[in-house]
């Protein structure tokens, strides 16, 4: 008979033994299975031959390289074929290379298919020895559990609760060839939006950069560092802010063309959708480097029309003159589109502390819903107000033509298109059929 208390583990490298001393501190037996086990005698697990490992225990850890498998856990098949019964192996490998095939098996999968009458569960490859020996490492302590075997799974999954990490379901053994890609990978979902706030960036630097230095040669070059960074970083806050919104105004136009929630969007959309918290995100850490450099420039002379003109007086009182300088207030506008950006940094704010997972798993899908979409748009409003609070005196004094190729002009055009659109979906001619859709009801349509 085998301990339940007895884990065994087959592999002696780092991942080896930091699972042998997790084990042992969550209170475990741990049974080292190795190849030469008179060369890796340690002080405080037994080590013994892998047979003799996979013999006494019921569960047993594969922490060896998969281009292993068949010498040292396939090949004992032929002199004992019942060996594994009734086992569960945990494998924690990945797969060596950056993508699999659709047609290609995961490590786990193949493993399973070589031993049929073995568990095979996919676990613990998303955790790093260092993790796993640390209690107060950083990194994600989530383990993502694999198997076509319900209650092998379920024994994995409280084994990585007893170990003090969290255990999560993670349904079939097919699952298992994203999970052994996964950590391969730097940043997946977030390239995508990564790459739409450089370009944002880039598109606004050139052109602000030709406005102010080349075309109109309004501003000095000395002031490229702050002043100039600050203008790019407005623009590119609110336009950015307009693409996380629009691609829903999209998904609106799309499912009224098609007539059903069934049809998939094109490929191009269905990145945008699956891309928007990824870009909300750097939205909002785009609008708050805004507000920080704001913040350090706030003065009349950097920001003259916010400001009333400082006022001298000069007195003489018993042969001396004194002159009284009082500082100016805020403008109207000065004021207006303080609010206004205040009121954009909070509400971005609250839209960022809802998609942490944490907070956002307190909420309710209707309550989610509500923060994402009501509160959103009602932060790209505060955003558009911000800009015509600063643009419009502007555009007054003016009275040309030249108004609508200014940057204040050309940055706002496209969020106001995405809240109009937003608005016109929102009309109950167009919300109602959208619901009805998204319930599940096919519009009949007639050519």
């Amino acid at each position: 008979m085998t301990d339940q208390r007895c884990i065994g583990i087959i592999g002696c490298g780092n991942m080896g033994f930091a699972l042998a001393r997790r084990l042992t501190l969550s209170g475990y037996t741990v049974l080292m299975g190795s190849r030469t086990p008179k060369t890796q005698r340690h002080v405080n697990f037994e080590t013994t031959s892998i047979i003799d490992c996979i013999e006494r225990t019921s569960i047993i850890f594969v922490a060896i390289h998969p281009e292993y498998y068949t010498n040292t856990l396939i090949s004992p098949l032929e002199d004992n074929a019942t060996l594994f019964d009734g086992k569960i192996l945990i494998d924690i490998s990945n797969h060596l290379n950056n993508r699999l095939q659709e047609d290609e098996l995961s490590n786990a999968e193949c493993l399973q298919t070589a031993i049929p009458k073995a568990y095979v569960v996919k676990a613990f490859n998303t955790i790093s020895a260092f993790v796993m020996e640390s209690t107060t490492a950083g990194e994600s302590r989530i383990v993502f559990v694999a198997s076509d075997h319900a209650f092998a799974r379920d024994k994995v999954i409280n084994l990585a609760r007893e170990m003090n990490f969290d255990g999560f379901n993670n349904g079939t053994l097919r699952t298992s060839r994203h999970l052994e890609s996964y950590t391969r990978f730097l940043f997946p979902f977030w390239r995508i939006p990564l790459i739409i706030t450089l370009c944002v960036l880039s598109l606004w630097s050139l052109l602000t950069i030709y406005k102010k230095f080349i075309s109109t040669k309004t501003t000095l070059w000395h002031q490229l560092f702050l002043h100039m960074t600050n203008k790019v970083l407005c623009t590119s806050a609110i336009t950015l802010l307009a693409l996380v919104y629009m691609p829903s105004n999209l998904a609106c136009i799309f499912q009224l063309a098609y007539g059903t929630k069934d049809r998939r969007f094109p490929a191009w959309l269905d990145k945008w959708l699956l891309s928007r918290k990824q870009l909300g995100l750097l939205t909002f850490a785009v609008g708050l480097f805004h507000v920080v450099i704001t913040l350090v420039l706030m003065s009349p002379a950097y920001y003259t029309s916010w400001f009333h003109p400082s006022s001298v007086s000069v007195s003489s009182v018993q042969n001396e003159t004194k002159f009284l300088v009082q500082p100016g207030l805020m403008t109207f506008k000065g004021e207006l589109a303080s609010l206004m950006g205040i009121l954009t940094i909070l509400s971005m704010s609250l839209l960022a502390l809802a998609s942490i997972p944490a907070i956002g798993n307190l909420l309710n899908w209707r309550e989610w819903r509500f923060v994402q979409s009501k509160l959103g748009t009602l932060t790209l409003l505060f955003a558009i107000g911000h800009v015509l609070a600063m643009a419009t005196p502007g555009w007054v004094q003016k009275k040309s033509w030249s108004s609508l190729y200014s940057v204040g002009f050309l940055c706002v055009v496209f969020p106001v298109i995405t809240i109009l659109m937003k608005f016109f979906f929102w009309l109950p001619c167009l919300s109602r059929p959208i619901a009805r859709i998204r319930r599940g009801e096919a519009r009949n349509r007639t050519v």
